[in-house]
């Protein structure tokens, strides 16, 4: 559906309010080989990060477009950042054209996705949820809950 992992990670942050404490999330988009013609630069000089990391030293990212910092965070999603260490609420697994080096240089996890066959990835197993087309909508438990940053 998305070109770039700027618009692809739609799908990560619309989906990251319903994936457990500890879980993974994958953004299965093997046709998506560019982070950002427009901001690609910028993200991979800071990677993607939660927005604590980010606000516990603003004085290290003063030249970095606010939109870039934003979009980083979303995409991460929530998590702590306390005594130099990050500790993000989930995994975010790139299954792209992107290469794994540089999804490690932009601190996210790789997935070759040619391991992955999305029509029966979910098949056996009753923790994982396939979502097609995922950027399309914003997911929430049913209860309306969020998840807790303060537990991480």
């Amino acid at each position: 559906m998305y070109r770039e992992l700027w618009t692809a990670g739609k799908s990560a942050y619309k989906l990251e309010p319903i994936v457990a404490d500890g879980g993974r999330l994958i953004v299965y988009a093997p046709h998506v080989g560019a982070i950002s013609a427009t901001h690609g630069e910028a993200i991979r000089r800071v990677g993607y990060h939660t927005r604590d990391y980010f606000l516990s030293q603003m004085d290290r990212f003063v030249d970095v477009p606010r939109a870039v910092l934003a979009h980083s965070t979303h995409l991460k999603g929530i998590g702590t950042f306390r005594n130099g260490t990050e500790r993000p609420r989930i995994e975010i697994v790139l299954a792209t054209a992107i290469p794994e080096p540089v999804c490690r240089e932009i601190n996210l996890s790789y997935l070759a996705p040619g391991s992955i066959d999305p029509t029966t990835y979910a098949a056996d197993k009753d923790d994982v949820l396939v979502v097609p087309h995922a950027g399309e909508r914003l997911y929430r438990l049913a209860d309306g809950s969020v998840p807790d940053v303060d537990r991480l």
